[in-house]
């Protein structure tokens, strides 16, 4: 069966995705020697092509690249994780994040040459903008086969002793982004259509069916080995099973050949009677019918004779089978347990990592809660690690997000740090200004909410509550003795005069007056005192 010609984008998984497309020695020791999908031998047929305007080849620093760019020509931080908002209708709505670069895995032929691919991803830079920065043909993967392939898959062939289909395709690596204006390019579902077409055309192949038409889902290299093998365990099944009512048959016929040889036997026994009787009447009638009838008996015992090593033959042959197949299962059962068994333990490894983590450091689960956070509000990686790795106080502006009003928020030269919850040293707590974000929100939001009327209100109640003061200071002044009030005026001169308080209590008079007055009198004495100065000057 020709395979035809299909295209799969998605974001690319740097650190992955170089691995696997280099064939580096770390990844081909990772996947060990069981080889699922990789046949080393084939590696040599492997072709590879960057792109010479790519600069450093390295996808990394591309990336933080792309993010500068991104910050320099918008202004905001590239939006990188996944966020959720609630729509006009209350529906929780899932907004992805930014995919500066993606990688798309093209179906190709056998004798398809990097020249063909390289001329597709120039014929997409060209449509719609994205550059191609990497190329990689891969002609090593694939899936082993359990026996021989049918009769009209012509491309199978043998490695060692066992049938391989192999897998051609390519990757193509993707940058995404419009670097005149820091925004991402925008492909709908009729552009990925025409990109189809265009694969079949560029390659000579024919086009796949849409998934709208099909109804099936890609699927990733892993699973779609899975998928395969599980086929493979059903086409076995299948055959199992053809072979069992092939044994039923056998057996059936192996009764009746037995029924057929009792009667045989029947059959011989009454001939040498005959014979018997016949030897009687051939010394009247001659011995011509008797050898007849010796030559059809012995005829009749070497067809019997034949038929049973027939049986015996059809029985071994179907002993043998039934034995391969059991092994055929059971050395696929036994790659899925392993390949099972490897990811638990992998699983397992990094369960017992992070329980450690969180074990040996109190804080590590704290600080993974402010991290999300700190990406729930907009910050980027740097300014995360700054708050809550190094400690550093950040001098930020721009805009953060809050959750809880659903809006940004914007800051200026505001001072944001990372710092124990005073309440709990086991949290942290992020604070705007020294104060904690969620009071700084809660503020903000009034301040929106009720624009300047707050602080006008505020500003008529200071008014009045000043009035108010004053005014009881007047009414307690006039209770107060008339040797209060002649210190206020003696206070007041040397105030005026510019002379030296200290003066002024050296006299006898003001330090017996000042013994005359209750508790209560000084304290309104020093509060109308400092508001009589405040006046003054």
């Amino acid at each position: 069966m020709a395979t035809k010609s299909s295209i799969h984008i998605k974001p690319c998984n740097i650190a992955s995705s170089e691995a696997h497309n280099r064939r580096t020695a770390e990844y081909m020791r990772h996947i060990g020697e069981s080889r699922i999908y990789v046949v080393p031998e084939l590696s040599t047929d492997n072709e590879q092509w960057i792109n010479p305007d790519f600069g450093s080849p390295d996808l990394r620093m591309h990336y933080d690249n792309i993010r500068q760019m991104v910050k320099e020509k918008t202004g905001r931080a590239m939006q990188e994780k996944e966020r959720e908002r609630k729509g006009k209708n209350g529906k929780i709505v899932k907004i992805a994040g930014c995919s500066p670069i993606r990688e798309g895995v093209l179906l190709v032929r056998s004798d398809t040459t990097l020249a063909d691919v390289r001329k597709f991803g120039e014929e997409c830079q060209r449509r719609w903008g994205i550059t191609p920065l990497q190329i990689f043909l891969h002609k090593d993967e694939g899936h082993w086969l359990n026996g021989q392939p049918e009769a009209e898959d012509r491309e199978s062939f043998k490695v060692g002793d066992r049938w391989f289909k192999p897998n051609y395709h390519a990757h193509i690596v993707f940058d995404w982004m419009n670097h005149e204006t820091g925004k991402s390019r925008k492909l709908n579902d009729d552009d990925m259509m025409q990109m189809q077409t265009l694969a079949s055309d560029i390659l000579l192949m024919e086009r796949g069916q849409s998934k709208a038409v099909t109804g099936k889902e890609h699927l990733e290299r892993n699973d779609f080995i899975i998928e395969k093998q599980k086929a493979e365990l059903q086409r076995m099944d299948a055959a199992k099973r053809h072979k069992e009512e092939q044994i039923n048959l056998a057996e059936q016929e192996l009764k009746q050949v037995k029924s057929e040889i009792r009667t045989d036997k029947l059959k011989k026994t009454a001939t040498t009677a005959a014979t018997a009787i016949t030897s009687g009447v051939a010394s009247l009638f001659g011995s011509g019918k008797l050898k007849e009838l010796e030559r059809a008996n012995e005829k009749l015992q070497d067809e019997v004779s034949k038929r049973n090593t027939n049986i015996e033959k059809l029985q071994s042959q179907v002993q043998q089978m039934q034995k391969q197949h059991d092994t055929q299962i059971h050395n696929l059962r036994e790659m899925h347990r392993q390949e099972l068994d490897m990811k638990e333990k992998e699983l397992s490894r990094l369960a017992r990592i992070i329980d450690k983590a969180f074990r040996w450091f109190p804080m590590f689960r704290e600080m993974l809660r402010m991290e999300k956070f700190c990406a729930m509000l907009g910050f980027s990686k740097e300014m995360t690690e700054s708050l809550i790795v190094k400690k550093e106080a950040l001098k930020c502006s721009g805009k953060i997000y809050s959750e809880q009003h659903r809006r940004n928020f914007d800051i200026k030269d505001d001072i944001l740090r990372v710092e124990n919850d005073p309440d709990d040293e086991s949290r942290l707590n992020l604070t705007i200004n020294r104060k904690p974000i969620a009071d700084w929100f809660r503020e903000q939001w009034h301040r929106l909410r009720y624009g300047a009327r707050v602080p006008q209100q505020e500003e008529r109640k200071k008014v009045e509550d000043s009035n108010y003061n004053r005014s009881n200071l007047i009414s307690n002044l006039k209770s107060t003795p008339i040797t209060i009030r002649v210190l206020f005026r003696l206070f007041i001169i040397n105030y005026q005069s510019k002379c030296s308080l200290r003066f002024l209590l050296k006299f006898a008079l003001i330090k017996n007056i000042l013994q005359l007055i209750y508790a209560q009198h000084i304290v309104t004495l020093v509060i109308h005192f400092l508001e009589i100065l405040n006046k003054y000057r």
